[in-house]
């Protein structure tokens, strides 16, 4: 499922400290990352947080990616 991450992942500097999380959470993109990294399914995902939908964890995903693709010129 490719989605956009831009229409549900944002950061503010009041809330996290300023740390990417899914829109009208709390919840950190770094948390769902690490559910999926540790072998979790989106199934289960959405079960332990009932509040995200299968595209907002495909969002976290897209977002990850793009950031994979962040070049940084090492001198």
């Amino acid at each position: 499922m490719q989605v956009d991450w831009r229409n549900y992942i944002m950061s503010t500097p009041d809330v996290l400290r300023g740390k990417p999380r899914i829109k009208g959470t709390r919840i950190p993109i770094s948390l769902i990352l690490g559910y999926l990294a540790a072998g979790n399914t989106v199934e289960e995902i959405t079960e332990e947080f009932p509040d995200i939908t299968t595209e907002q964890i495909a969002a976290c995903l897209d977002y990850a990616r793009e950031l994979s693709e962040f070049e940084v010129a090492v001198s």
